[in-house]
């Protein structure tokens, strides 16, 4: 397994900091990468075996880096964020100029323009409304995630995937903590549909004839991994004319493996929430499962709380021999996310019902968490070889976070609401929510223990 997060650089006064190059240079680890805007990072973990005391040793390994990287960050008066979407962010800071020093970025937002032919219009209906247009993808940069990464067998492959698809909307409800978008309160985790709609290569009428977006859930559970790379070719025109040498059958035909780039290049054009990925390490090619619908943040401890949860869940669930993509319609976990990224903790979702019964029901996510799916978590990490004691500390945080009805979004509306009740205006109480989140972020205890406000 493995592990990327995605920051954000925001300086003292909570305000975001357009520099990732100097504080790369600063940091000068291969660890540490640019991403899509000049104030994001992303940091990658070496790969684990999933067993043991992993999730210690990537908390302790994420905490080191993550420390090391805001040291080196405040030599320029800039610091490490690690949130879905950070709330200071304005449309004035998401332009072109602000595009990451990257030509693969460059062109990127090139041929998306190109394909789109016209401006990209944002228009997103939560607590409040976002309406406005970019001329480039840079609003992608204002969503940081947290990517998780599974390797898996080709004939284990349709199985993890539907279960992690299947739990999307879970994730989401427990982990959301992007509520804020250009300062207006949106969708308690609103990077989906900024994401999708910063991306849309579609232009209205072809939106209005039904083709698909490049950022989508799916619309079916799968047999084979080849599904999914079929769907790509078929509903997805290249984005980078980049062709590469390789002439895979040639390889095969000597007995080589293929690194077959050009797939991997088209595939990480087309954003799954759960996106099948081809690797080639050291000739010996394997296959992955990266589920990247959790945002970042909003504490180490949070995060590899969240990995637990989803290792463990999807563990158990690709196991079962009932498997809930056979009891589930796929338009219910398309559904789940939907509410989910809209509703947060308070989300209600549609799930299997236990027994012979069968059936679906509606039920608050926090009491689907505490009842069927945790139990199904610590399953799933003993079959993982995972110690006990990681087990049931992070997937306590996943209980006290059901229980007390707290998560990262909800934490940073109750704040900025408290805050402007104190008397501060709609972009004083943001810079002091970030500037908050910031301190509590950096003591590395969980989010359902931070108190409400910015003092």
């Amino acid at each position: 397994m493995g592990v990327e997060i995605e920051l954000n650089l925001a300086g003292s006064d909570g305000l975001p900091r357009m520099l990732n190059g100097p504080v790369l240079e600063k940091i000068a680890s291969p660890d540490f990468q640019t991403e899509l805007g000049m104030f994001n990072l992303e940091v990658n973990i070496a790969p684990h075996q999933l067993d043991g005391r992993v999730f210690d040793r990537l908390a302790e390994e994420i905490g080191t880096g993550i420390g090391y990287a805001d040291r080196k960050a405040s030599e320029l008066d800039a610091g490490v964020v690690m949130i879905g979407i950070l709330p200071t962010l304005s449309q004035r800071d998401l332009v072109p100029e602000n595009l990451s020093d990257n030509d693969r970025y460059t062109l990127l937002n090139d041929q998306i323009l190109a394909a789109r032919g016209e401006d990209f219009t944002l228009d997103i209906h939560g607590v409040e409304r976002l309406l406005c247009t970019s001329e480039s993808i840079v609003p992608e940069a204002a969503c940081t995630s947290v990517q998780l990464h599974l390797q898996v067998t080709p004939a284990r492959f349709a199985a993890v995937w539907n279960a992690a698809q299947a739990v999307s909307g879970v994730q989401i409800a427990l982990g959301a903590n992007a509520p804020f978008v250009f300062g207006r309160e949106l969708w308690r985790e609103s990077r989906p549909p900024l994401f999708q709609q910063a991306t849309d290569t579609r232009p209205p009428e072809l939106q209005s004839q039904g083709v698909r977006p490049r950022t989508w859930f799916g619309e079916r559970w799968v047999d084979s991994v080849y599904d999914l790379f079929e769907e790509n070719v078929r509903y997805f025109p290249a984005l980078l004319p980049l062709c590469d040498e390789e002439d895979p059958l040639l390889v095969l035909d000597r007995g080589g493996v293929p690194r077959l780039q050009e797939l991997v290049l088209h595939n990480g054009t087309v954003y799954r929430w759960n996106r099948p990925v081809y690797g080639w390490v050291d000739g010996v090619p394997h296959l992955r499962v990266e589920n990247r619908v959790l945002p970042a943040g909003p504490t180490v401890t949070d995060v590899i709380a969240n990995a637990a949860f989803y290792y463990g869940l999807v563990r158990s669930l690709a196991d079962d021999p009932r498997p809930v993509w056979k009891r589930m319609a796929f338009q219910d976990a398309e559904a789940n996310f939907d509410t989910a990224c809209r509703h947060g903790i308070e989300a209600e979702l549609r799930w299997p019902r236990s027994g012979r019964a069968g059936g679906i029901a509606t039920l608050p996510a926090v009491r689907l968490v505490l009842d069927e799916l945790l139990p199904l978590a610590a399953a799933g990490l003993d079959a993982w070889h995972i110690e006990p004691a990681d087990r049931d500390f992070y997937l306590g945080v996943i209980e006290q976070r059901c229980l007390r009805r707290v998560n990262g979004a909800s934490w940073q509306a109750d704040t900025f609401h408290r805050a402007v009740e104190s008397g501060l205006d709609r972009e004083a109480a943001l810079a002091a929510t970030t500037r908050r989140y910031r301190t509590l972020m950096l003591t590395g205890e969980p989010v359902h223990t931070w108190p409400v406000g910015i003092d």
